[in-house]
């Protein structure tokens, strides 16, 4: 059976490595008219999309998931239209590939050219989310690199189907040498069927798990090749008795609700203790559909709030959850944030400038938010088209992976026969 996995991971793979020394060759309109394509074949099978979706919501309904999971399954015709949305954005955005980052001439006349390349082949491995097929594939076929994506069992016959529409798509352009193999779909959902991929530091550039604790653990452990982290998202908002009042609500509301599901969903809120009017606030919480959880400060203020655990603060709920603690001042919610962030996203609501200043020096995060909704991080919403995913280490990329985050440099040296003294 190893042998058979083992196999099976070096066959992909290689096909994925092949597949991809012929995109190197394609224009920037070649490899558009294919996005066109398959933005055009989304929005005609966007009925065979559904329906296929429905087996797989079906299944995660016999299985137990959570809504925060059943949420990420699910595709319906606003977010079909979503996707064939981003490819349109993702075409408009320039291409990475050969941009020139750096041109000099050295004092021995050597010609220095560094111009962006894509980095080869990029593996995926992702939970739920079917759109992430496109997403990724998109990215991947724009840059130039060949992608083998792997996602869950639980999005199957959704992930199918899209990869199948991304293969069309490239048959039917007939570009020189390019074959489907440039976006892989791996149809072994097994977990055992994933680590020979691991193991293929000679066929798969990089490696990026987007999901819960245990894949990326999972991931990072049995992996020979370098792994880009896109890690939970345990996001934290401190609420700051300088804040203006009238933008507190809608903020933290859209941060929370608005998709509790998502990495970038509000989780922990950190309240100064002179904040007007907390009660009011967590009745208005409540009211939104958002369920306290409290120490016990939070508690004397507001009694029908549950005793959050010490474990809660450490918690990517994706539901309605939220932890709430009462806090003295900016220091004490930063050393909260410290202790209890997985690195993705902090947001401050104040109009003191100095205590903004501090929070934006002294943390270290993906992305540190100003007045404004956690929601926002996203490559969509920072004009990326799409991402692989958020990105929670600080090697290479770190936020939304986008276009030029697939990319990595070539220094060209041109000379005239010099020789090194």
């Amino acid at each position: 059976m190893a042998d058979e996995l083992t196999n099976y991971a070096k066959d992909l793979a290689t096909k994925a490595r092949l597949a991809s020394r012929a995109l190197k060759g394609l224009t920037t309109l070649e490899k558009n008219a294919v996005l066109v394509r398959v933005e055009e074949l989304l929005v005609q099978n966007e009925a065979a999309i559904i329906e296929k979706n429905k087996l797989d919501m079906q299944n995660g309904k016999e299985k137990g998931l959570s809504s925060a999971m059943m949420d990420r399954l699910l595709l319906d015709s606003k977010r079909i239209k979503n996707m064939a949305k981003s490819i349109e954005e993702i075409r408009n955005l320039p291409d990475p590939v050969g941009e020139v980052v750096r041109g000099t001439i050295l004092p021995n006349g050597l010609e220095l050219l560094t111009k962006r390349v894509p980095i080869g082949v990029v593996m995926t491995i992702f939970e739920s989310r079917p759109n992430v097929i496109i997403d990724i594939a998109s990215l991947s076929f724009k840059s130039g690199n060949a992608c083998i994506l792997r996602g869950g069992s639980e999005a199957f016959h959704s992930n199918l189907i899209l990869s199948s529409l991304f293969h069309r798509a490239i048959e039917e352009k007939k570009l020189p040498g390019v074959t489907k193999e440039v976006v892989t779909f791996v149809e072994n959902t097994n977990r055992e069927a994933m680590v020979p991929f691991f193991q293929l530091d000679d066929l798969i550039d990089v490696i990026v798990p987007r999901g819960g604790e245990a894949l990326i653990r999972f991931v990072s452990e049995n992996s020979k090749i370098p792994v880009i982290k896109h890690d939970k998202g345990v996001t934290n908002l401190y609420l700051s008795n300088h804040a203006n009042t009238e933008i507190v609500l809608p903020i933290l509301i859209n941060s929370k609700v608005q998709r509790p599901g998502v990495c970038n969903a509000l989780e922990n809120l950190l309240i100064h203790k002179d904040y007007p009017n907390i009660k009011k606030l967590l009745e208005d919480l409540e009211s939104a559909g958002i369920q306290i959880l409290g120490d016990e400060s939070t508690i004397k203020v507001f009694p029908s709030a549950k005793q959050a655990s010490e474990e809660d603060f450490y918690t990517e709920f994706l539901d309605t959850r939220l932890s709430v603690r009462i806090v003295s001042s900016v220091g004490e919610a930063m050393e909260n944030i410290r202790k209890y962030s997985s690195g993705h996203t902090e947001c401050i609501l104040s109009e003191d400038v100095t205590e903004i200043q501090t929070f934006q020096k002294e943390l270290d995060s993906a992305a540190i938010f100003v007045n404004c909704s956690t929601r926002f991080h996203d490559g969509g919403e920072y004009g990326l088209g799409a991402e692989v995913g958020i990105s929670t280490g600080k090697l290479h990329v770190r936020g939304p992976m986008g276009l030029v985050h697939l990319t990595t440099t070539t220094t060209y040296v041109t000379g005239s026969g010099q020789v090194r003294a």
